[in-house]
């Protein structure tokens, strides 16, 4: 896989966040352009010019962990950033492995029935395309917009986020969830750059929404998910859920990662929580009671 215009432009963009002040270097002259230059970064990293120009062009096939480990921390790099360096430079080791067209790989049964054991919290399997891969009923009320005139096609949280103008409405802080968004998927780029079903997604969103490609030029990269988000559902309103995602090993080929939402206890948004995971709870008996259910 030839991922040399992916490597020269997170090392451009991580070089021209940072300024000779913030790693203690001299600033001299007028610059041109904002952040490092190359041989600032190589002085850091205690390499020649010309070696550090090499990287910047993408040849980091042969190069040690060590010195890029060393190139990470002149450029500042956090520990998701570090290890999305260390991806690409193993993506670009040639193996002879072709792009491959991946389907989402469903979950054993087992899994499903432990999102369906938890009645009080949202809960889904995706994968590092943003593929949800089970989901169990309280999730599914609360992405109800994604749902919604989906057809045949898998639910997806970047076509959603990205594709769906009710998407902006649902989060609270929309720029938030499409910074995360992107990130992940960036993040899924560097691990595995062969998956062309990955590429086509990236692609699709390129070209459809100028929002997405926007953020895709940043090379920012987020591999770790929890936290906190707000969002304002068109049936129980306000929202304020804590989140945490845990890999799952269900899967030689594809990440599956388990994600929980639940809401602080005693708080407005457990209320609309319960209200909301009752309201589903009728909706799966009508579907339950319907003809051709049985």
């Amino acid at each position: 896989m030839d991922n040399r215009a992916d490597i020269r432009d997170f090392l451009a963009t991580r070089r021209a966040r940072l300024t000779p002040e913030q790693v203690g270097l001299p600033a001299s002259g007028r610059r041109r352009v904002p952040g490092l230059r190359r041989e600032e970064v190589a002085v850091l990293a205690g390499v020649s010019t010309d070696w550090y120009a090499r990287l910047e062009k993408g040849h980091i096939a042969e190069i040690s962990d060590d010195v890029l480990d060393a190139v990470a921390r002149a450029l500042r790099l956090d520990d998701e950033e570090r290890a999305y360096l260390l991806d690409l430079a193993r993506a670009a080791k040639p193996t002879g492995t072709r792009a491959r067209r991946r389907k989402p790989e469903p979950v054993p049964p087992s899994v499903q029935w432990l999102l369906d054991s938890m009645t009080m919290s949202a809960a889904f399997v995706g994968n590092g395309r943003l593929d949800v891969i089970a989901i169990n009923a309280l999730g599914r009320a609360m992405y109800a917009g994604m749902y919604a005139d989906l057809g045949d096609r898998k639910a997806n949280f970047a076509r959603y986020n990205f594709l769906d103008p009710h998407a902006h409405e649902f989060y609270d802080d929309w720029d938030a969830a499409a910074d995360t968004t992107v990130a992940l998927l960036r993040a899924q780029v560097g691990r595995d750059p062969d998956d062309k079903t990955l590429r086509e997604l990236v692609g699709d969103l390129s070209t459809l929404s100028t929002e997405f490609r926007t953020r895709w030029a940043q090379h920012n990269v987020r591999q770790h998910h929890a936290g906190i988000k707000r969002f304002r559902h068109p049936d129980v309103g306000p929202l304020e859920l804590t989140y945490y995602s845990l890999q799952l090993s269900t899967s030689l080929h594809d990440v599956h990662t388990l994600t929980t939402y639940t809401a602080e206890p005693g708080s407005p948004s457990e209320d609309r929580f319960k209200l909301l995971a009752s309201l589903a709870a009728t909706d799966q008996k009508t579907v339950d009671k319907s003809p051709g259910s049985q």
